[in-house]
Formats: structure tokens, C-alpha cells, sequence
């Protein structure tokens, strides 16, 4: 960052952008909709949260946000700060609590929650999964299994019939990195395994299932289909060449795989070097059903990540902190490192698609409601970098801020606070804060 005083409201304005960018907020529905209520089924998230030491004082997402109850408020919201979308999920074991028999009331759930979204006047940007899988679908060896790609594209066709015709775009998966990487080779998220086989194979399941989903999508007359991936900036620690080497490995794990396998059907082959003998049969195979066309590509950015080589097995590297201030997260803040993925995003991967700022947001010290200026020093130097790379050619059509509101923040439980709205966990009373004013300001404007 070139500025070292925070900005305490926000110089971009929605006018600085073209007819047409779609700004929105995004939310997902474990950790907002409460969970207990609705028919839902368990997830691997429960059981996960159940076991000691794996998720901050065993929280969940039974209640969440209540979310559930309290849509229309919550979509009342959105309208007010003058977004043109909102980014929602779908929870399969809602749907699906066993992830194959419906359950009506999850259906009608969706139902009323796309009509309340068309009915003032938002785009209804649906993902299909965030992250909860069936528990009883874990079981069976979750994502480390063929059958759950193939059980995915069930659950897609099943929403697709019921809400399909009124979604604005849909995204089969968010962040698969963190579906199958972080989850089960760091073992940080649901199912929490540190084993490089599973690992493997959830890499390509994962993928598969995205492929699988945007089949089942085109086949119900679904469009606007489109890919969600996280991405960082990977940044070497130091000048050596093996610091080098570990950030060009981790920037192949992390924001290539996915970019690659989504829209030329190949895998890095630096990262093949490792996964390889993990991977499973006949892998090559399910390539061209992964690569499917695309109408738009989207990345989730919050931080960079300084890289270092360590000893011992594949891939042998790790990361450690850097001098950039850092959000209550530990991240640090580098908007610069946005726009050097966007701009290789379209030129390595993607063309003249569409891309879409599907996530972009922090966690801030605001628990007891002071104003939240971090966060709009934050969002407003991302948007200016995302200014930036329009006026440099690179097709970006929209920005999407992680979240609207407080909530689930998983492995972390309700701790980290990223919303542009303040919620009391005890009463569940909504309280907008400053960023939120700002926003609606800067959009209006």
C-alpha cells in the first residue's frame, strides 16, 4: 500500500465504473441460515465441530444468523444500500438432509427466499454448495469418493427444477481449494484430514463435480453458469531461489489448479508432480467434463501470502507473516495483489469472459459496533484497484463484498466479524454499520 493513513469513507463511486458492473453482497447458507430449523439434514460441519479443538468452543451453525426467519429483513437490507445482487448459496443438506431424498420444506425455502430477491428488484447469484455435505454423504467417504460428484449433479438437477428459471447466474462450487486442500491435507476445515491421498483425490473430485453440475445446469435451461475459485498472491519471503521455486508451487496449488482445470481442462504439471501417484484411476479421463464452457469466472480475494521452502515430504513449503498491516484475520492487506490476479486471470485463463469479484471483504474489530473505518479503507482501495484493471483492458463486470452480515465464520466460530451489518448473536438484531452507510452512499452516487 502506497497510503498510510486509513480512509474514513469511500472515494469510489459507483459512477466510476461502467453502465451495467454489478455490485453485491454475498452471504452463504450454512453460516447464516441456522441450521436447526427447516428440515435440514446433518453435515460434516457438526460433526466436525463436535470433536475437541477443531472449531472455537464447538460452535455451529445451528442458529447462525436465523436467516431463516429473518429473509425478508435481511434481503430489505441488501435493497436499501442499493446493491444489484445478491450472492447466495444453497445448503444441500437442506435440500437433501441424507443428500439424496428431498425435503420440501428446504425447496420452498429457496423458493420464497429467489421470489423476495426478484420482488425487490435483486439479482439472484446462486452457488450450489458452500461447504456443507450431507453427513451421512461424509460417511461414505466424502469427497475423497467418486460418487459425491455424481450425487452433486442429483442435487444440482433437483434445485435447478425448482428455482433455475429465476436465477440471475449460478456457480456449481465455492472456493474448491478449500474444499479439498485445506480441508484435507491442512485438516483446518470439515473433515479435517492431514493426508495427501485424500487430498488428491478430493482436488479432482471436486473439480469433477463442478463439471458435473454445470452439465446438469445446461441440461434443466439454466444459464449464466459460471466458476468460483479463491485465489492469493503468493509472494516469495525472500530472494532465494527455493523461496522462489515453494511460491510458484503454491500459486500452482492454490490459484492455478482450479483456473486451469475449469477452463482449459489440464492440471498444473508442477503440482502433478506431487499428486500424481495420489490421484484417482483413470483420472485423465474425466477432463473434458471438468473443462465445461463457461459464461463467467469468478475469485474470491482477501490477502497475499509470503512462501517459504521447508524440509520433508511434497510440497514442502509454508508460509509465514509479512510487514503489510493485517485484518483481524491475520491477513495482510494487499489490494495490489488483486489486480495482478485479474489481469493474469484474463490473459492466462479466461480471455474475453467475463470476470466477476465474487468475494472481497475483512474481518474487523467491531464487536461492540465502533465505527468499522478498517473495513472501509479496505473495500474502497479494492475497488480502486478493481477500477484500475477495467481501464486496463481486463473484462471485469462485478464486485461482490464478503458478507452482509456477521455470522458462522466457521473454524473460528462467531468471533471474526466480517459483515457490513452488526449482528448480536443473542437477540439477533441487525444494526448497519458504517461501511454499510458508506456503500450505500458511494452506490447511490
Amino acid at each position: 500500500m502506497t497510503e498510510t493513513e486509513p480512509r474514513t469513507a469511500f472515494t469510489v463511486r459507483r459512477s466510476d465504473f461502467p453502465e451495467g458492473f454489478v455490485f453485491a453482497t454475498a452471504t452463504s447458507a450454512y453460516q447464516i441460515e441456522g441450521h436447526a430449523f427447516g428440515g435440514a439434514g446433518r453435515t460434516h460441519w457438526d460433526s466436525f465441530s463436535e470433536q475437541p479443538g477443531k472449531v472455537a468452543r464447538g460452535e455451529n451453525g445451528a442458529v447462525a444468523c436465523d436467516h431463516y426467519h429473518r429473509w425478508e429483513e435481511d434481503l430489505d437490507l441488501i435493497a436499501q444500500a442499493g446493491f444489484d445482487g445478491y450472492r447466495f448459496s444453497t445448503s444441500w443438506a437442506r435440500v437433501m438432509p441424507d443428500g439424496e431424498t428431498v425435503n420440501p420444506e428446504g425447496l420452498d425455502f429457496y423458493d420464497r427466499l429467489v421470489d423476495g430477491m426478484l420482488a425487490r428488484g435483486l439479482k439472484p447469484m446462486a452457488t450450489m454448495y458452500h461447504w456443507e455435505l450431507p453427513e451421512t454423504l461424509a460417511r461414505r467417504g466424502g469427497w475423497t469418493s467418486r460418487e459425491i460428484p455424481e450425487r452433486f449433479a442429483e442435487f444440482t438437477r433437483t434445485v435447478a427444477d425448482r428455482i433455475g428459471d429465476r436465477l440471475w447466474s449460478v456457480a456449481p462450487v465455492n472456493e474448491p481449494w478449500c474444499v479439498a486442500w485445506l480441508s484435507h491435507y491442512l485438516g483446518q476445515h470439515a473433515p479435517g484430514l492431514t493426508d495427501l491421498g485424500a487430498a488428491a483425490k478430493a482436488m479432482h473430485h471436486v473439480c469433477l463435480a463442478h463439471g458435473l453440475s454445470a452439465q446438469a445446469l445446461r441440461a434443466a435451461g439454466v444459464g449464466n453458469v459460471g466458476a468460483v475459485c479463491n485465489m492469493e498472491w503468493a509472494l516469495p519471503a525472500s530472494d532465494s531461489p527455493e523461496d522462489a521455486a515453494a511460491a510458484d508451487l503454491y500459486d500452482a496449488i492454490y490459484s492455478r489448479w482450479f483456473a486451469s482445470a475449469f477452463n482449459k481442462g489440464v492440471y498444473p504439471e508442477i503440482v502433478l508432480d506431487g499428486l500424481a501417484p495420489h490421484m484417482p484411476a483413470n483420472w485423465q479421463d474425466d477432463m473434458a467434463a471438468i473443462a465445461q464452457p463457461l459464461d463467467w469466472f469468478g475469485i474470491n480475494y482477501y490477502t497475499c501470502s509470503r512462501v517459504v521452502r521447508t524440509g520433508g515430504e511434497w510440497p514442502a513449503l509454508d508460509t509465514v507473516p509479512g510487514p503489510l498491516p493485517k485484518t483481524e484475520m491475520g491477513w495482510e492487506i494487499a489490494p495490489e495483489g488483486l489486480g495482478v490476479l485479474l489481469r493474469r486471470t484474463a490473459q492466462d485463463y479466461t480471455g474475453d469472459l467475463p470476470i466477476y469479484v465474487t468475494e472481497n471483504g475483512l474481518a474487523h474489530d467491531d464487536h461492540d459496533l465502533r465505527p468499522d473505518h478498517g473495513r472501509i479503507d479496505y473495500l474502497d482501495r479494492h475497488l480502486a484497484v478493481a477500477r484500475d484493471a477495467i481501464a486496463d483492458g481486463v473484462p471485469l463486470a462485478g464486485y461482490t463484498i464478503w458478507s452482509l452480515l456477521d455470522n458462522y465464520e466457521w473454524a473460528l466460530g462467531y468471533d471474526k466479524r466480517f459483515g457490513l451489518v452488526h449482528v448480536d448473536f443473542d437477540t439477533q438484531a441487525r444494526t448497519p454499520k458504517a461501511s454499510y452507510h458508506g456503500l450505500a452512499r458511494a452506490l447511490a452516487e
